[in-house]
Parts: structure tokens; C-alpha cells; sequence
């Protein structure tokens, strides 16, 4: 991947002693989004010169259609037809040029504004598919939602006005030209308003970047704050949290709107005497220009020339001060960029791939050993096998280490220490191709797309035809709901597949898994809120399969866990025990302790449900 060429910059270096380098950061910004898209802005560039300059050569012309033809006709009281014609054809000609070169301009703009915003959010997007799981861990949604959205744009804002200001600057450099060749007082008022400008613009920079950083802040803030808020909708509604999530993202708004107003005060305080100051300079050269008329120093075309020129000078050297007044908000926006995409930590796929087959996978952890960027060792030292065509159940208590083996086995992560290899390669060295064809994750909490039920069996897999797809739903044990929806496999099922339970949308996801015929499947506690009957019936129909795969499954209820071939049990970290479940129920009392817990659980709460009905009835 191609990362931008300017240097990755923490957001926070803007808070204080980097005010100095704002002007520069900002060029930078501007030449590396021109490189990314350098046609776009040739073409914008090149139509703002052309109608820059078609403006100059307005001047001369209706300074001459004024002179030589307008005056001699009033003082003659004649009107010569062809002489009309000539400055009638002048004028429009010249007024086509520029309405043409007007939308060259802003179609380059626009493409290449748009160009690079939509680069720079497929840089991002593959910088987010890239990281591992543990840098996400450490980044709200909210934020990298920000990043890739409002920093983006803030970042590219200058782009919209800057081919404008290029042509602005072709501008000023011939119209000096022109007011030296024409008269050198009227050109030392031109030569005085453009420093001051720029100082007035620097000076509005650099008041403006602590304010703009906390702008940008606040928004990813307020953006995390609202996407937490509705993705734990349930929650909120549940525990009657509408009232306070309201007062959270009410102060997080406010403080929002605070900043904003900030940035509107300066900019309020400031715009209007950048706006005014090239307008006083076209008063102040009207009156300098007469009083060089009056002494003889100009003629009447000259003055005419000086006076249209000022005036349209006024407003694209404006142009100039936006981009000025963009940079602030760019540079801290091109800041947050660059933090997700200077990340480091990518998962490196290898070159090798399995050979093809569709007989289950053998896995196996070769003293693996992982700790996590705090320090904290979530395993120490673990080696087992899952052989061919097998179910091993991971058993432990909560943070023994069940779910990172899980993630190891499905490389969301890499060992710290040690091999996990599949088929005797190392997961470290096979393409990512392979690992995907070969190995499917079922997690815990399971996650489905605001889409058809199809959709989201197949997910993008092509030859997945509608047999195959309730093949996997009947081996997941989900085809007797999903027969029952109104649409079958065409029913919308919602954001998050809200319109399903809990157990529904597991054996959804489960389905989805079965569907691209894995040789290895990873169940992660995949079956929690499925009835335990339920899932003794799909995990057995799982291993009688003819299509049987590998099967490596966190487990809690002693019925699932008596479907496993062979029992591995973690404690803290570390395997303390293996073998057949009966066997261990009868030799290791920390492991029967365990797995018998949540039995006397389930029986102490059917008591109490059939206790309390007891009672209602009496």
C-alpha cells in the first residue's frame, strides 16, 4: 500500500509549539492531496489561469470600448455600427472564455476534492482491515467512524477554493505587472494590500489551530458517544438509561457547539477584514488613479483599465484567504489521518497456500504463550492438537484463556511465543486465502447484517446457491425458523438482525460458517443462548456430518462439552488437564467443580420458577 508522503503527525503536536509550523504542514497537505490527484488539478488550475487572465483582458477591453469607443461616440454624436460590432464581439468573446475556463475550474475542483477524499478513505479502510483486533480494542467505533468521515473532510477543504487561488495568483503577478507598466503609485496600493492579507491570514492561522483541533476532537467525541449510545440501544431502553444517555450526549453536544462557536467568533472577528481590505484597496486606488488622471500622469483608458481591474481583484483574492482560513482545520484533519495510517502492528500474510482438500484439518498449538500490549500473559505455555475429523472442547473458567485460543486458532491474532500450525503449516506463513477457505469463527456474540437472510448466509461467497444454503441452516438447526419468516430467505432482518432472538441469529451466523464448508471450525461459546437440547442436537449433528470438519469449541454446559472427543482444561492460562470428559469428572475435581456449576445453577433457578408459580396458585 501507498501511504501519503508527508510525514505522520500526532493530533496532539498542534496543541502547543507547533503554531509556527502550521503554514508549512498545510503546503505540505496541499502537495501531497496534488500528487494523489494531479490531473484533476491541472485541469482546475488551468481554467482558473485562463479566466483570470480572460478577466485582466476584460479591463484593457472595456477600458478601450470606454476610451475609443463609448467617449468619441458621445462627444461626436455619432455611432459607427462596425466599431459597435467590434466591441460587442470583444466583450463576448471574451465573457465565453470565461464562463467556459469558470467551469474547468470547478469541475477539476470538484474531482479532485472529492478524488482524494475518496483515496484517502479507502487508505483508512484498508489501514482498519489491516490492524489486528488489539489495536481496535483501544479505538472506539465513534472515532474511527470520525476519522475516515470528518477528518477527511477537514483534511481536503482547501482543495475546493485552491484552484481559484492559483488562478488568483497568476493574477496578481500580471496585474503588478500591468499597474507598473500603467503608473507606479497606482501599483505601490497594490503592492501594499497583498502582504498585508497574507499577514492578516497567518495571524488568523495560528489563532485558529488549538481551536480547530479541539473542534475535530469533540466531533469524533460526540460521534463515539451517539454510536455507543445506539449500538447498546436494548441496553439503554432495558436498564431505563434513555434520561442519562440523553444528558451524556447532550453535554458532549454542548461542549461541541461551544467550540464551534469559538471558531466562529475568530472567525467572525477576522473574515471581515479580510473580505474588506482589498475592497478599501480599490477605493484607495480610484482615489490615487484620479488624482494621477487630474495631474496628466494616466489617460482616461488607463483609469478605466485600473478601476475595472481593482474591482475584480476584490474577490478572487479572497479565494487566497480561504485557503489560508482552510488550513488550520486541514492540517489537524490530515493529523488524525495519518494517526490511523502511520498504525503499525499489521498481520503480514504469508505466500503459502493448502493444498486443496475437503477433509478435516488437523490444528495444533505448539507451546503458545500470549500477553497483550499491557503485559498481561492471557496464556503461558499451551500445547495440544485437534486431529483430524475431532471435537476438543476448551474448558476453563471466565479469563482462563478459552477466547484468545480461539482467536489464535482463527488468527485474529498471533502468539506471542510459539507455533499455531494447521495442517503442519504454520498460520504465520499461509495466505489469506487459504486461512479463510479453510478455517470459519462463530463468536459468542453474533453479528448480522441489516439484510436478507441470504444475504447473509452467502455474504459476497459466489457459487453459494440456495440448496447449499439451507443445507448449512439445517445442519445449524435454523431452517425451521427461517421457513417460518414471511420472506423465508428473503426476509429483511433488520439492523444487527434486531427483528431475530438471541438464538436465532447464533445459528444464523453458525449457518453462515457451515456455508462455506470449513475443515476447521472455531465455535466460541457459538450456541450460548440456543436451548441445551438444541445444541447437544446441532453440535452431534455437526460431528455425524458427511461433511464433517475439525471442530474446536469453547463450551460451558456439561452436555455439549460430553460431545467432545477429548476435554482440554485451562487454568489460568496454562492447561492443567486433559482427556475424555468422563475421565476428567473423575480424576480432576477443579474441572468437575466447574462443569457441574452450571447445572446446580440451572436446577436452583428451575426451583424457584416452579416454587414461585407454586405459590402465585395457592
Amino acid at each position: 500500500m501507498t501511504l501519503p508522503t508527508g510525514a505522520a503527525a500526532d493530533p496532539d503536536d498542534l496543541a502547543a509549539g507547533a503554531d509556527e509550523h502550521l503554514l508549512g504542514r498545510g503546503l505540505r497537505n496541499i502537495g501531497d492531496m496534488i500528487r494523489i490527484k494531479p490531473k484533476p488539478f491541472a485541469v482546475g488550475a488551468a481554467g482558473a489561469m485562463i479566466n483570470t487572465g480572460m478577466t485582466l483582458l476584460l479591463s484593457y477591453v472595456i477600458g478601450w470600448v470606454v476610451a475609443g469607443i463609448a467617449v468619441p461616440a458621445y462627444e461626436s454624436g455619432e455611432v459607427a455600427l462596425g466599431t459597435v460590432l467590434l466591441g460587442v464581439a470583444a466583450l463576448l468573446g471574451t465573457s465565453i472564455i470565461r464562463f467556459s475556463s469558470m467551469c474547468a475550474r470547478r469541475i477539476g475542483a470538484g474531482v479532485m476534492q472529492f478524488g482524494v477524499q475518496a483515496e484517502w478513505r479507502r487508505r483508512i479502510t484498508r489501514r482498519y482491515l489491516a490492524l489486528p483486533v488489539s489495536w481496535h480494542q483501544k479505538h472506539p467505533t465513534g472515532t474511527l467512524l470520525s476519522n475516515a468521515n470528518a477528518d477527511v473532510e477537514a483534511a481536503t477543504r482547501p482543495l475546493a477554493p485552491l484552484p481559484f487561488a492559483c488562478g488568483t495568483l497568476f493574477m496578481v503577478v500580471v496585474a503588478m505587472i500591468a499597474f507598473f507598466t500603467i503608473d507606479w503609485a497606482i501599483a505601490l496600493v497594490a503592492l501594499g494590500m497583498f502582504p498585508a492579507l497574507f499577514a492578516l491570514n497567518a495571524v488568523f492561522a495560528t489563532r485558529m489551530a488549538p481551536r480547530a483541533k479541539r473542534a475535530q476532537e469533540l466531533r469524533a467525541e460526540v460521534s463515539a458517544v451517539g454510536h455507543e449510545s445506539f449500538d447498546g440501544a436494548l441496553v439503554v431502553k432495558a436498564m431505563g438509561r434513555e434520561a442519562a444517555e440523553t444528558e451524556r450526549f447532550s453535554a458532549s453536544a454542548t461542549e461541541l457547539r461551544d467550540a464551534m462557536i469559538g471558531v466562529g467568533r475568530l472567525r467572525a472577528a477576522f473574515e471581515p477584514a479580510i473580505s474588506g481590505l482589498p475592497e478599501i484597496a480599490v477605493l484607495v486606488a480610484l482615489l490615487v488613479g484620479l488624482a494621477r488622471f487630474e495631474a496628466g500622469a494616466i489617460d482616461l483608458e488607463q483609469l478605466v483599465t485600473v478601476s475595472f481591474m481593482f474591482s475584480v481583484l476584490a474577490f478572487p483574492v479572497r479565494a487566497i484567504g480561504w485557503v489560508l482560513g482552510d488550513l488550520p482545520a486541514s492540517v489537524v484533519g490530515r493529523a488524525r489521518v495519518d494517526h490511523v495510517l502511520s498504525a503499525t502492528g499489521d498481520m503480514a500474510y504469508g505466500y503459502e497456500e493448502l493444498p486443496p482438500s475437503t477433509a478435516p484439518a488437523r490444528l495444533e498449538f505448539d507451546a503458545v504463550a500470549y500477553a497483550y500490549p499491557d503485559g498481561h500473559e492471557a496464556l503461558r505455555e499451551v500445547t495440544f492438537s485437534v486431529e483430524p475429523g475431532t471435537t476438543v472442547a476448551l474448558v476453563g473458567a471466565t479469563g482462563s484463556g478459552k477466547s484468545t485460543l480461539a482467536h489464535l486458532a482463527a488468527r485474529l491474532i498471533d502468539p506471542t511465543r510459539g507455533t499455531v500450525r494447521l495442517d503442519g503449516f504454520d498460520v504465520r506463513d499461509l495466505d489469506h486465502a487459504s486461512l479463510a477457505r479453510t478455517t470459519a469463527l462463530v463468536q459468542q456474540i453474533p453479528f448480522v447484517f441489516d439484510d436478507t437472510v441470504r444475504a447473509n448466509l452467502a455474504l459476497g461467497r459466489p457459487g453459494l446457491d440456495d440448496e447449499r444454503l439451507w443445507d448449512a441452516l439445517v445442519a445449524a438447526g435454523a431452517e425451521k425458523f427461517v421457513l417460518n419468516l414471511d420472506d423465508g430467505l428473503d426476509t429483511e432482518v433488520g439492523e444487527r438482525g434486531t427483528s431475530l432472538s438471541g438464538g436465532q441469529r447464533q445459528r444464523l451466523t453458525l449457518a453462515r460458517a457451515l456455508a462455506g464448508d470449513p475443515r476447521l471450525l472455531v465455535l466460541d461459546d457459538a450456541t450460548s443462548a440456543v436451548d441445551p437440547k438444541v445444541e447437544s442436537q446441532i453440535l452431534a449433528g455437526l460431528k455425524d456430518s458427511s461433511d464433517a470438519a475439525s471442530v474446536l469449541v469453547v463450551a460451558y454446559r456439561r452436555a455439549t462439552i460430553a460431545l467432545a472427543d477429548e476435554v482440554v482444561f485451562l487454568e489460568g492460562g496454562r492447561i492443567t488437564a486433559r482427556g475424555p470428559h468422563a475421565e476428567l469428572l473423575r480424576t480432576h475435581q477443579p474441572y468437575a467443580d466447574l462443569v457441574t456449576a452450571y447445572e446446580r445453577a440451572e436446577a436452583e433457578r428451575e426451583f424457584d420458577t416452579e416454587f414461585n408459580d407454586e405459590e402465585g396458585a395457592a
